[in-house]
């Protein structure tokens, strides 16, 4: 399942892109693609536990230490 948070957009307010861009609408920025990634849940991730912009946005509000990620 992709996280209901990301969107693939092919231009910003001032710029357009030859291919999409992940987005995401939580931080309204653009994300690298390491983070459209988690987003996708590939490489065994999920954006529900590891996303820290996903889990603040649900209400989870732990920390990523406590959350079994980097501290």
């Amino acid at each position: 399942m992709t996280c209901p948070h990301l969107t693939y957009r092919a231009e910003s307010d001032d710029h357009r892109f030859d291919t999409e861009r992940a987005f995401c609408t939580v931080v309204g920025e653009f994300v690298q693609p390491m983070r459209a990634d988690i987003c996708n849940d590939r490489y065994d991730l999920e954006h529900t536990t590891d996303c820290e912009i996903y889990r603040e946005h649900a209400g989870d509000g732990r920390t990523d230490a406590q959350a079994g990620g980097d501290p």
